[in-house]
This record gives C-alpha cells, sequence and structure tokens, in this order.
C-alpha cells in the first residue's frame, strides 16, 4: 500500500481485470477501522458470474453489510451510516447494467458522482480500465469502451484520490 493513504471523501481504485483493484480497495477500507458497507452492483446471471461473486465475499471476509444494488447509487448509498466507509464494486458493471436496461447514462454518471461526494461516508468507487486492452470488435463494445473511459475521467475528476493498480502494485495518480 502506498504511503498511508488516508480516506477522503472519494477515492477511485481502477485497473485492468485482475490486477488487484478490489483487494486493494478493501484493504484501504479495512484499514480505515471504520464500518464497512460494500454496494455490489453485479446481476448474477449465470454460474460463473456466481463463482466470481462468491470467490469475492471469501476474499472480504467477514464484518461487511452488503447492499445489492445494480442500477440506483443515490438509494444504495443514502442507507450508508456517517460511521462507516463504502465500497462499490464495481463501477464496470454499473455501466453495463446502465447500457443494457437503456438508461440515459449521460444524465446517470454525474447523479452518481453526486451521489457519492452526498455520501455522508467515504465513498471508495473501483472500476475497471477498458483503454489499454484491444479495440472491441462491435459497434457495441466500443461505444461501451468509450462510454466507460469518459466514466472514469468524470470519477476521476472528482475523486480525492486515484489509484491505479497493475499486478497487484497500486499507484497513487491523484
Amino acid at each position: 500500500m502506498p504511503a498511508q493513504l488516508t480516506l477522503q471523501k472519494l477515492t477511485l481504485v481502477f485497473g485492468g481485470a485482475a490486477s488487484g483493484k478490489s483487494k486493494y480497495a478493501e484493504k484501504l477500507i479495512f484499514e480505515s477501522g471504520l464500518e464497512r458497507f460494500y454496494i455490489a452492483t453485479s446481476q448474477v446471471y449465470d454460474d460463473e458470474m456466481r463463482a466470481k461473486v462468491e470467490q469475492h465475499k471469501v476474499q472480504r471476509g467477514d464484518g461487511w453489510t452488503t447492499i445489492e444494488e445494480p442500477i440506483n447509487m443515490s438509494k444504495a448509498l443514502d442507507n450508508v451510516s456517517a460511521s462507516g466507509v463504502v465500497l462499490i464494486d464495481c463501477a464496470t458493471l454499473w455501466l453495463t447494467n446502465l447500457m443494457l436496461g437503456e438508461a440515459d447514462i449521460d444524465a446517470m454518471i454525474p447523479e452518481f458522482i453526486e451521489a457519492c461526494r452526498r455520501c455522508p461516508a467515504p465513498v471508495v468507487v473501483v472500476s475497471n480500465e477498458l483503454g489499454l486492452g484491444i479495440v472491441p470488435e462491435t459497434s457495441m463494445g466500443r461505444r461501451f469502451r468509450n462510454l466507460h473511459g469518459a466514466m472514469n475521467q468524470q470519477i476521476a475528476a472528482a475523486a480525492d484520490h486515484v489509484v491505479f493498480v497493475a499486478a497487484g502494485l497500486p499507484m497513487v495518480l491523484k
């Protein structure tokens, strides 16, 4: 962990798939000593996703209050105590849910950021970095990559801390 990063209002932790970003974010929150809230954005549609969710639960360990909310981050964040800290894992799946549900993404991303800033507890958002990979083959894939990149940029601009994780190693960008 970098030189004792202290939790502030909003932290973005991002990196590639299986980069260690969730593990880093969980450690950051655990070391805060605050009451831990976990907002799960995934929707379980198959056995592979079910196994991934179970793996994350085991990795996190006990002592978390889990709020399952795939769309409405304002509603989820309203259920958090000021004495706690929130982990949203992850913004990539949240954006997927919005896109598949044909939501107004341009309106919902700023609303999401405002809800994070308004939350009475510090918020840590985990997100993927999709821009380092290959160009998606389909127009839908390219649209998602572009929306995702814009979302990460907006969250990073609003965040007090931004941490990039690669190969399990965190690099503080902001």
